[in-house]
């Protein structure tokens, strides 16, 4: 059969994957929820959900390298990639070894769309469509609720050393709309260095990301003394970075870090 992913790039497969290797923390979580986990054949170090997972399956390096020998040797049907997590070098390589599926993910629509995808391509259609079916309504519930709030000006800052934060064309810049935050770096793209100084006294929350760098209350004090008038909060990366299965609980999340502002 003929599939495409999210590049529309087309895949030739002829029978239903049985052996995944999965080079995605979210995706890899995704594709546990959908009842695919003993399909899955790799996964990242990086996969920490569930978190008994790397110790049942074959670690097979990180998001932008990998050991391209142990891959081969699980003869994989199918390696599951992301246009952003992923190096366009790697792919190339995985290429050669099995149909490569390349996620593209921006907003809440393309990740549905990506679960719609998992539900056609493994065969779990049901499964896909439920979950897509809970996200919308907890989507649809955190709307009401949402609208309700005060809009706030918010820098999210993803590492340090350098500075970074996330901008627009990202999905946590997505995530940052729904949850009625003004980005104040979303004139910027993607995830540029900063300096500090460019925070102005009118920023009303930083937010520190727990991944991929792993701010805690030190830096939290520290900002506190720089940004005397803004709250500075650490969040739950993953719930803002997430584009999988973890979106069914995410919502839940924002009204509970809303409730704290």
């Amino acid at each position: 059969m003929i599939y495409k992913d999210q590049l529309k790039r087309t895949l030739e497969i002829s029978v239903t994957p049985k052996r995944v290797i999965s080079l995605v923390p979210s995706q890899t979580e995704l594709l546990v929820d959908l009842g695919l986990e003993s399909s899955i054949a790799g996964v990242t170090k990086f996969c920490v959900h569930p978190f008994s997972l790397r110790k049942n399956k074959t670690v097979v390096g990180g998001t932008k390298q990998v050991d391209f020998d142990k891959i081969r040797n699980l003869e994989p049907d199918i390696i599951l990639c992301n246009k952003e997590e992923n190096t366009k070098e790697m792919i190339l390589e995985l290429e050669k070894i099995a149909p490569v599926h390349i996620g593209d993910i921006y907003n809440l629509e393309d990740a549905l769309k990506l679960i719609g995808l998992y539900g056609e391509l493994f065969s779990v259609e049901k499964n896909a469509e439920l979950l897509i079916e809970n996200i919308r309504n907890e989507h649809q519930d955190f709307q009401k609720y949402i609208k309700d709030q005060p809009k706030l000006k918010v820098a999210y800052f993803i590492w340090k050393n350098p500075w970074m934060v996330a901008a627009k064309d990202t999905f946590i810049n997505e995530m940052l709309v729904l949850n009625n935050f003004e980005n104040y770096f979303g004139n910027l793209k993607r995830y540029p260095e900063i300096q500090l100084d460019a925070i102005a006294k009118n920023v009303d929350v930083i937010l520190l990301s727990s991944e991929p760098f792993p701010f805690k209350q030190e830096h939290i004090e520290s900002l506190k003394l720089r940004f005397p008038n803004c709250k500075v909060i650490l969040v739950d990366g993953e719930y803002f970075s997430w584009y999988g299965s973890r979106l069914e609980k995410a919502f839940e999340y924002f009204k509970t870090l809303r409730s704290n502002l």
